[in-house]
Order: C-alpha cells, then sequence, then structure tokens
C-alpha cells in the first residue's frame, strides 16, 4: 500500500499486520520516516534523483543487510548518476523499469527508449540490479487505454524474463491506486505464477466519498469477484472531519469552522453526513443531497441547507472527504474511534 497516503508508522504497522507485502513511498523524506519506524521492505515509486538523496538510500543499503528498498528508473541519465554513486558497492541497488505513456507522466514512451535504457544499465550490473518492471495507470482514464498500457508491461517484463535480464527472482511487476485496481489484477496475472505482482492502493485504508466512491461503484458494477466480496464488506469513507457550525446568518446558510486548511478541496468540498449536539446519546444522519458546502475558505465552510433545518451555532457536523491524501498531511494527529464513536487510540503523521 502507498504509505504517503497516510505517513502515520502507527497505520503502516497495522497494514503489514494484515498481510501488506511492504510499503510504498514517494521521497526519500518518505522513506527515512518509514525505516525509523521499523519498515524494511520499501518500494520507493519514484526515480531516485539527487546525490544527497542517492547517499541517504546508500547508507541505509550499506548499514543494514535487511533493508529490501526498490526504486524507478526511466532515463539513461538517472542510471548514470546512480551508477555513480552506488558503484562498487556491497550490494547492488535495486531497480524497477518504469513504463509510460506519451503525454503522461514519467516512465519510458516506446521500446526503443526500453533498449537504450537497458543497455546504459548493462554497464552498472556490479551496482545496479533490475528487479522488475513498474507502471502508474492513474495517469489514464479509459479502460482501453489502461489495459493496453497494462500489457505492454507485462509484454516487456516477458521479454525481460525470457532474455535473463532480470536480477530478482520472482521479478516485479507493479501497478494499481486505488481507482483500476480490478483492471490491473486482471491482466498482470496473465503472466503466471512466477511473478511477484505487487498493487498499490493507499486510498483503499479510509476510502472517500468523491473519486474513489465513483471507482469503487465501477468495479462492482463490472468485476463479479469484487461484487462476490463485498457482499461480506465493501469499501466505505472511514476518514472525517468534525466541525463546529461556527455561525447561521441565514435561515438557508451555516458557516462551519472548516476550511481548506482542514481538508482536501481539490476532488470535490466535504460532504455533511453526521449531527451531533451535545447532550445526544449519538449523532444522527444528515442528508448531503439537501446539505452541501458550496465554497471554502482558508477557515469556513459556506453550508447550504433547507430553510427548516434543525441545526444550531455550537453543533457539531461530520464530513466525509473527497482526497485523503490531501487531509492527512493536515494534520499532526488522526484520531481512531470506534463504533460508539469514541476515542480509542491517537496516531501521529509525519509529513
Amino acid at each position: 500500500p502507498h504509505g504517503k497516503t497516510t505517513m502515520s508508522p502507527q497505520l503502516f504497522h497495522k497494514q503489514l499486520e494484515h498481510g501488506a507485502w511492504g510499503l510504498t513511498l514517494a521521497t526519500v523524506q518518505q522513506v527515512q520516516v518509514a525505516y525509523s519506524a521499523g519498515i524494511r521492505r520499501i518500494l520507493m515509486a519514484n526515480q531516485l534523483i539527487g546525490k544527497t538523496n542517492m547517499k541517504i538510500i546508500q547508507q541505509l543499503l550499506d548499514d543494514d543487510p535487511d533493508f529490501d528498498f526498490y526504486c524507478l528508473i526511466d532515463s539513461t541519465t538517472n542510471i548514470d548518476q546512480l551508477g555513480e554513486i552506488f558503484n562498487n558497492e556491497k550490494r547492488p541497488l535495486q531497480v524497477l523499469l518504469e513504463i509510460g505513456v506519451q503525454n503522461g507522466r514519467t516512465g519510458v514512451r516506446n521500446e526503443d527508449e526500453e533498449k537504450r535504457l537497458l543497455s546504459t544499465l548493462s554497464k552498472y550490473s556490479n551496482s545496479l540490479a533490475l528487479a522488475g518492471v513498474e507502471l502508474f495507470e492513474g495517469v489514464l482514464n479509459e479502460e482501453q487505454a489502461i489495459r493496453t498500457m497494462l500489457q505492454r508491461a507485462v509484454t516487456c517484463l516477458q521479454r525481460l524474463i525470457d532474455s535473463n535480464q532480470v536480477a530478482r527472482s520472482p521479478p516485479i511487476l507493479s501497478g494499481a491506486g486505488s481507482a483500476w485496481y480490478d483492471i490491473v489484477a486482471e491482466e498482470f496475472t496473465k503472466i503466471g505464477p512466477s511473478v511477484d505482482v505487487i498493487l498499490r492502493q493507499g486510498c483503499y485504508l479510509t476510502h472517500d466519498s468523491g473519486a474513489y466512491h465513483r471507482a469503487q461503484a465501477r468495479i462492482l458494477e463490472s468485476n463479479p469477484i469484487a461484487k462476490e466480496i463485498s457482499t461480506t464488506g465493501a469499501l466505505r469513507p472511514a476518514l472525517q472531519i468534525w466541525a463546529y457550525i461556527q455561525s447561521i446568518p441565514e435561515s438557508n446558510r451555516a458557516i462551519i469552522g472548516l476550511g481548506k486548511r482542514d481538508a482536501a478541496f481539490d476532488a470535490g468540498f466535504p460532504i455533511p453526513v453526521l449531527h451531533y449536539r451535545s447532550g445526544w446519546s449519538k449523532p444522527v444522519d444528515i442528508d448531503s443531497s439537501v446539505y452541501e458546502i458550496t465554497q471554502m475558505m482558508d477557515q469556513h465552510a459556506f453550508l447550504a441547507c433547507p430553510t427548516d433545518h434543525k441545526l444550531a451555532v455550537g453543533d457539531i457536523l461530520a464530513f466525509n472527504i473527497c482526497h485523503p491524501c490531501l487531509t492527512f498531511d493536515k494534520w499532526r494527529k488522526i484520531l481512531l474511534i470506534d463504533n460508539e464513536y469514541t476515542v480509542i487510540d491517537i496516531f501521529d503523521t509525519f509529513f
């Protein structure tokens, strides 16, 4: 799973306890946080760039033979840089060839680029070890384009296996954010059982009420395996922001003490789901079809509501979130609650 979503070591360990293969991170700073917390298998789903960053990873690998680390490569320039820093090391740096698409993000665009990259990589066989192939399909949003990208990755890895260019056994084939994991699993498993297929969802841990909610609805509609599993417990939003009603200046508007500094707003505004007043035994549901945030400022949100609402200044509303990644990073502490809304633990974050 992608640890950058939460950057909470306590949650990292819970994920590993429930069977995660390792942890994905995006930057060397994040790797340092996870390593300091005892995480010893890390896939940095990014290129390792910059001499200082390279030397940090070099030192961790030198000091700890149990540290299982991977990063991505997609250019001959970066390979030369890595080869210079990691040359004559005790053990090679494990790298994954990243597949990309035209006008996408990182990754090699075609087979010619791949050949040039592999030719350069062969010069550093004592310091760099090809461990497999990686991609991020989230740069695309159409199923057929995603399948084409996935099939290209499978073909690439099979070609590398057949030509004995992969140093790791079994090789790694990795992709999948939280939106298209069903398609990734379907295409990746076609390569056979002798490959470690690593999916890297981040938002499965909390889900959301925006893009990933819509993605999950698509999966449940089209994938019979997911539909069967969902009968015993579908993904549901687990990250909420609680905020006071600050003011009710008009009969159809309430001002909430919740703003852009508190919750993500790039993928949709927070969605009101619960209403609580001091003295109530528990919160009550609120109809998000008629209560809606229409605007957010730094510390305030504008909530449209029916004129016959029962809200009062000092009440508390709970909001589901539309982008967990950009909500976790606004909080140093995350409260874990039970089904009775009692706080039972506090998790730290390290952004």
